[in-house]
């Protein structure tokens, strides 16, 4: 009796461990063309939690250092550019930094002079209970007749390769020479705080749960939001306009962003 009560301890055991096992697999998330792209803040003015089980593929390469890496297959900028925002009739100006967000800032410098943000509604604005975001940028928000509750889904589609154009996250921490990519600065196990912080005025990529699912969709902080640092990516700050921003609405649109300086920055 004694040997067969440990036999079913044995093997009661070892299936429970089969089944956390299976939980665990059917519960890692996967990056798809159907991801949302709905990051930077919720109703609440939290920000999207992350799955329990993180994407742990890493994108690989030193930006510009093999044209077989993905860092290399997108746009950089490798300097600093200047943004012009017109909303409400009014301006908004950005200082985008490629010396320390390359990839997020040239993705964001090639939307733009493509003409992507051009009639672009921001489809988020929190303010209450306190000041957190605005967001906008969502492709889809173009057409006046798409569904106000599915706005926040949309990236941009690549209209050569018929594919949604995903950036890896990138953010580089205080101090380092190069950039934490594909994973928050937690995850990663880096103590410092980014270089590039959530202050007001900053304007950073939103993103899904999976840390490599921004695409086109960007937001505004309204306020100093520390808690954000290192699981988002900021690429550049507002130097003039912040109380248009500040007056921004649910539905306002982006009439035109112009790169006004530092397009010969770009490489695509």
């Amino acid at each position: 009796m004694l040997h067969s009560t440990k036999a079913i301890s044995f093997f009661r055991s070892f299936w429970v461990m089969v089944l956390v096992f299976l939980l665990m697999a059917c519960s890692a998330p996967s990056n798809s063309s159907g991801t949302s792209d709905t990051g930077g803040a919720s109703p609440s003015g939290s920000p999207p939690s992350e799955s329990t089980q993180e994407d742990n593929s890493e994108t690989t390469g030193v930006p510009g250092s093999e044209s077989t890496s993905p860092l290399a297959q997108l746009p950089q900028l490798q300097g600093e550019a200047t943004v012009v925002l017109q909303v409400n009739g009014k301006t908004i100006t950005l200082a985008i930094n490629g010396k320390d967000a390359p990839i997020t800032a040239g993705n964001f410098i090639d939307l733009v002079d493509k003409k992507v943000y051009d009639g672009t509604a921001f489809h988020r604005v929190v303010r209450t209970p306190s000041p957190f975001v605005v967001q906008g940028g969502d492709p889809q928000s173009k057409d006046p007749n798409f569904p106000v509750q599915r706005l926040g889904t949309g990236s941009y589609i690549d209209p050569e390769t018929k594919q949604a154009r995903y950036l890896p996250l990138e953010i580089l921490p205080e101090g380092a020479e190069q950039a934490v990519y594909s994973k928050t600065l937690k995850s990663a196990g880096e103590n410092k705080p980014p270089k590039l912080r959530h202050t007001r005025g900053a304007v950073a990529m939103a993103r899904s749960q999976l840390p490599d699912s921004a695409s086109a969709q960007f937001y505004f902080a309204l306020a100093d939001v520390d808690f954000l640092d290192g699981s988002y990516a900021v690429f550049g700050y507002v130097t003039e306009g912040m109380d248009v921003v500040d007056q921004i609405q649910q539905g306002d649109r982006i009439e035109s962003a112009t790169v006004t300086a530092g397009i010969e920055n770009l490489k695509r």
